[in-house]
């Protein structure tokens, strides 16, 4: 009697254990779908091409140019940069994506003349045109999470943009909590507030300063 109910324990603990395996698989599974793109395919490479250069780049530059928090900014651009690499792979991109080479340290600048200060235009007719920055900027994603932010390569932190998508007219209004490789680099949060279903791409954008 003692050694039926040894093994119906045994049992019991490896069918639990199995059924565990299979539920996380099972949640894996159902996460990596949700988050494969279903339509356009060329426009979701093009995107998800364009969100691994930037963070590539993003790595390189704290590479050659390192602080305290570097090695924390890098690890945490990698994990996004493996996500964006599985993304393109369930969505058949083939296209090679190099991180690009990293510019040299800044040594003592040659002598030239100074520069003279440029001189703001007097404001359009229009008040909003006149904040507009980045002209022709594309907007893509960066894959962090968090609420909505966004990273500049042009803006200090605490910077206040707003990013129009004006192919549906839809816009939100983002922090720069960081640097980036573009004027604009939206994370997941903000870049929802503003995407076309399947796109990880705006291209007809406008940036605006706001504060």
């Amino acid at each position: 009697m003692g050694y039926l109910r040894s093994v119906g324990k045994h049992r019991k603990r490896a069918t639990i254990g199995i059924a565990s395996v299979l539920g996380v698989a099972g949640i894996a599974t159902a996460i990596f779908t949700s988050t494969t793109p279903s339509s356009e395919a060329a426009e979701s490479c093009q995107g998800l091409d364009t969100a691994l250069g930037n963070n590539l780049k993003f790595i390189a530059d704290q590479k050659a140019a390192p602080d305290q928090l570097s090695e924390a900014r890098i690890a945490n651009r990698q994990a996004v940069v493996d996500l964006i690499q599985q993304r393109r792979k369930a969505a058949g991109c083939t296209g090679a994506v190099a991180a690009p080479i990293p510019l040299p340290q800044r040594e003592q600048p040659p002598a030239a003349e100074p520069e003279q200060p440029a001189v703001e235009p007097e404001p359009a007719e229009d008040p909003i045109a006149a904040k507009q920055v980045c002209q022709g900027s594309t907007v893509t994603l960066s894959g962090e999470a968090g609420a909505p932010a966004a990273s500049s390569n042009q803006f200090p932190v605490g910077t206040r943009l707003k990013v129009t998508n004006l192919d549906n007219d839809k816009s939100t209004t983002v922090k720069v909590s960081g640097p980036s490789g573009s004027c604009a680099l939206l994370n997941n949060a903000a870049f929802e507030q503003v995407r076309e279903p399947g796109k990880f791409l705006i291209r007809r954008a406008r940036i605006e300063r706001v504060g």
